[in-house]
């Protein structure tokens, strides 16, 4: 039998995590559900034992580590990661598990965007967010991702195991889309419902803090996956400052024969340097990430 197990980061839930255990024991009687408690301060741990979960603890406080530790820990066939708030039905769960089981899907995305999430959201900064990070992602990775941020979401075994964690906080979402994307692992989205937490349930989110750590997680994984695109567009960008300084010098020079500006011709020459340096600094880079691309593909042949 295929193992599955329900992996569940918690932090201060307890309004909410006895029902979120419940219903997907109900839903997926033959998984295993793991609580990783990430130092509550509630009876989160408490309520969680009592459902019949199992209790794990990652003491580094954030999102990412608590991943991380579970990924690294826990061994089985399917993995199903879900947010202890219960915003997300369990009804998804079997269909999910048996994409990745059955139909060899590697992540499967529960995509909220896509149905309640802006009608049951009340933090407009929240949709306004999610909705920046998908363009930008879909964007520069040339993908077509509805939901980058949901923490919803199932996993093959060798996406898991071979999946290296480097977020700390809440931005662990968009690192696995982007990892995945850039690793070409086989994604599929199913839409699901949405809901907002109950009364007395609080995000642990701060929208403004946090989007600005997933902003600069993007772009760091921009110049990390794809250097040449990264340092092209800095090249062009520069090089269009150095002509954009250099045209009027070379139509005074063309009309009088004289180059009276030359601070200005210095600024231009030093653009266009600037500019050469940054195209083959990203055609090194590319060099070298192509291998690792290679190197990467073989290990997970070995591994599968």
């Amino acid at each position: 039998m295929k193992k599955i197990a329900v992996l569940i980061p918690c932090y201060n839930e307890e309004k909410t995590i006895r029902q979120v255990v419940t219903d997907f024991k109900e839903v997926l009687p033959d998984a295993t559900i793991y609580v990783y408690d990430n130092n509550s301060t509630d009876r989160t741990v408490e309520i969680a034992k009592e459902a019949g979960a199992t209790v794990c603890y990652e003491y580094q406080q954030g999102k990412g580590n608590v991943i991380r530790s579970m990924f690294r820990q826990i061994d089985a066939d399917c993995y199903l990661m879900i947010d202890g708030d219960d915003t997300y039905p369990a009804k998804h769960a079997r269909e999910m598990v048996d994409l990745v089981l059955e139909k060899g899907v590697d992540m499967v995305i529960g995509d909220r965007l896509s149905s309640t999430y802006f009608e049951e959201n009340k933090r407009p900064f929240h949709n306004f967010g999610n909705k920046l990070v998908r363009y930008l992602i879909n964007f520069i990775w040339k993908a077509k991702v509805k939901d980058i941020m949901t923490g919803y979401r199932a996993f093959s075994r060798p996406f898991v195991k071979m999946f290296p964690v480097m977020s700390g906080g809440f931005e662990i979402e968009t690192e696995m889309t982007i990892h995945a994307l850039d690793k070409r692992f086989f994604l599929k989205e199913i839409k699901i419902d949405y809901r907002d937490r109950p009364e007395g349930s609080f995000s642990k989110l701060d929208t403004h803090r946090d989007g600005i750590k997933v902003i600069k997680t993007i772009f760091s994984l921009f110049k990390e996956y794809s250097p040449l695109k990264f340092f092209g567009w800095i090249a062009a960008f520069l090089l269009l400052i150095a002509v954009g300084l250099f045209i009027p010098i070379l139509i005074t020079y063309i009309e009088t024969g004289f180059v009276p500006r030359f601070p200005t011709l210095i600024a231009s020459c030093f653009f266009a340097l600037a500019s050469l340096h940054s195209f083959f600094a990203g055609l090194v880079l590319d060099n070298i990430i192509r291998n690792e691309r290679k190197s990467y593909e073989l290990k997970r042949n070995n591994f599968e």
